[in-house]
């Protein structure tokens, strides 16, 4: 590995400025500053494989729109990334102040999401339109490969919850 020159000066007054204070031979120095420069460190993000998932978001009208995302996008992530054509969808782009990215799911699929709303969710969806007992707020519902195929009803309307 090459070291440049500004890397070379800043070992060369480590060196020197550590054997001014611990009284160490300039061998023993450079020993103990090269020791500390060749530690291996990785400043990139590891590149996890996520895999694709597919959700069927089926409008009030009955029109069907399929998206892909991968692997831990939330609803909400599915629609904005893929430009899906939803009226006021995720107003709050995901941060539980409004109920705009309201969603109902089939029974069975909402017994299976990995975790229940929370209070906080919960309040957001008492202020929603057409609520059920199977609702749930898109930013909030995580996909996974489990849920891969999803289903979900789009309310016909939505209500922002801030403008309340």
């Amino acid at each position: 590995m090459a070291v440049s020159g500004v890397v070379k000066l800043a070992m060369f007054r480590g060196v020197m400025s550590m054997r001014a204070s611990t009284h160490l031979s300039s061998k023993s120095a450079l020993k103990s500053c090269s020791s500390m420069l060749s530690r291996n460190v990785s400043v990139t993000q590891p590149q996890l494989k996520k895999e694709e998932v597919e959700v069927t978001f089926v409008k009030a009208n009955g029109e069907r729109i399929k998206a892909k995302g991968k692997e831990g996008d939330s609803l909400l992530d599915i629609v904005v990334n893929n430009e899906v054509d939803l009226d006021g969808y995720g107003a709050c782009e995901g941060t539980l102040t409004c109920s705009t990215c309201h969603l109902i799911l089939k029974k069975e699929d909402y017994d299976r999401l990995p975790s229940k709303p929370t209070d906080e969710e919960m309040d957001m969806l008492d202020l929603a339109y057409d609520l059920t007992d199977t609702s749930r707020l898109g930013c909030q519902i995580i996909m996974s490969k489990a849920l891969d195929g999803l289903e979900v009803k789009v309310p016909a309307t939505v209500n922002d919850a801030r403008s309340n």
